[in-house]
């Protein structure tokens, strides 16, 4: 056996090991749940799922410390600051078709549906998603640990080159709006998805509503050790 096969062999076990370690840790963490706080048990399986994500990429990478650095940068907590931005959100969003909710990862969602955001082929933002909006800026200026994406997308119906334009600018319609409440620009990232990642069916009028949509996000990066 070569020298290069024996420590690939050694750094895999080594990986394998590391992995075994924070599953048990995993299922420790869980197991302790029950005594936790609802952000308490969030915050420590988001924490978990980052750890084991990182673990995962340095498997991938070839190396423990690769792994290590990008779970510890990409972990998000949900803390009580959150808790009550989704509690804040829900409330405004509540009777408009809106819906608020938290992802796997600990990040805030808010799915924002045409009817009360954008018509056909507009980036204008409608009257209607003005006083969600103006609730989701309240606070943030204060918050310079919250980090805020924005997505747009469009329906099936015309072309890549008309649609994929189009999401972006309902992005950054609401970024605008976002800005001139006193969200600071350098803290939100948009992107435009177009007519990919439809969430219903595109044949029906009923689901091309549903898909021509922007997706909020907020996120707090977890404290750097």
């Amino acid at each position: 056996m070569s020298n290069s096969i024996h420590a690939s062999t050694v750094l895999s076990s080594a990986t394998r090991m590391r992995l075994g370690a924070l599953a048990l840790a995993g299922l420790a963490a869980l197991g302790g749940c029950a005594n936790m706080s609802d952000t308490q048990r969030h915050t420590a399986i988001g924490a978990g799922i980052g750890a084991l994500a990182g673990a995962a990429i340095g498997d991938s990478k070839g190396g423990a410390i690769v792994g290590a650095g990008l779970g510890a940068l990409g972990g998000y907590v949900w803390s009580t600051q959150m808790q009550q931005k989704k509690a804040a959100m829900e409330q405004a969003t509540a009777g408009t078709g809106a819906t608020v909710t938290q992802t796997a990862d600990n990040q805030l969602k808010l799915n924002i549906p045409s009817d009360i955001s954008f018509d056909t082929n507009s980036a204008a933002i409608k009257p209607a998603l003005h006083p969600i909006l103006d609730q989701f800026a309240q606070g943030l200026g204060g918050q310079p640990s919250i980090e805020v994406r924005i997505v747009g997308y469009t329906d099936s119906t015309g072309t890549d080159a008309i649609n994929n334009p189009l999401s972006v600018n309902r992005a950054a319609s609401v970024r605008d709006y976002l800005v001139a409440r006193g969200v600071d620009a350098r803290r939100i990232a948009i992107d435009g998805r177009g007519s990919r990642d439809p969430v219903a069916d595109n044949s029906t009028e009923a689901g091309r509503a549903k898909n021509r949509r922007v997706e909020i996000f907020l996120a707090e990066r977890a404290p750097q050790r």
